[in-house]
C-alpha cells in the first residue's frame, strides 16, 4: 500500500500515490471518447479514449496514451483495479521519485 502524496513539491496531485517500487495513479477513463486526451478536472485525473470497452481495447488504449503522455515505457503500466470499471488505479513501476518527477512536470505543463 502506497503513502498518498497530498502536496507532492508546490503541486496538489490526490491522483498520485508513491510505492516502494514505483507510484499508482488513480483516474477516471472515458471510452469512445471524439478524442484521446488526458487532463485534470479539478482533482481529478481524467482520460478519454476512442477505442471502445471491450476486450480490454479501452485498457490498453490509456496505457498507450500514458506512456506517449509520460514519456514512459508501455512495459511500466499495468491496470491494476478497475479494469472493467470508469474508475482505474494504474501502476506504473519504476523509481518512485523520478516517477513523480515525471509526472509533475506533466501536471505543471497540463494542468
Amino acid at each position: 500500500m502506497g503513502v498518498r502524496l497530498a502536496n507532492v513539491g508546490a503541486l496538489n496531485t490526490p491522483f498520485l500515490r508513491r510505492g516502494r517500487s514505483g507510484v499508482t495513479v488513480e483516474l477516471r477513463v472515458q471510452p469512445r471518447a471524439r478524442r484521446t486526451a488526458l487532463e485534470i478536472s479539478g482533482d481529478v485525473l481524467k482520460a478519454a479514449v476512442t477505442a471502445p470497452p471491450e476486450n480490454g481495447k479501452a485498457n490498453a488504449a490509456l496505457v498507450a496514451l500514458l506512456t506517449e503522455s509520460w514519456r514512459l515505457p508501455k512495459s511500466s503500466f499495468a491496470v491494476i483495479k478497475g479494469a472493467t470499471s470508469r474508475d482505474k488505479t494504474v501502476s506504473v513501476a519504476g523509481d518512485p521519485q523520478m516517477l513523480v518527477g515525471r509526472i509533475e512536470e506533466w501536471v505543471k505543463q497540463h494542468g
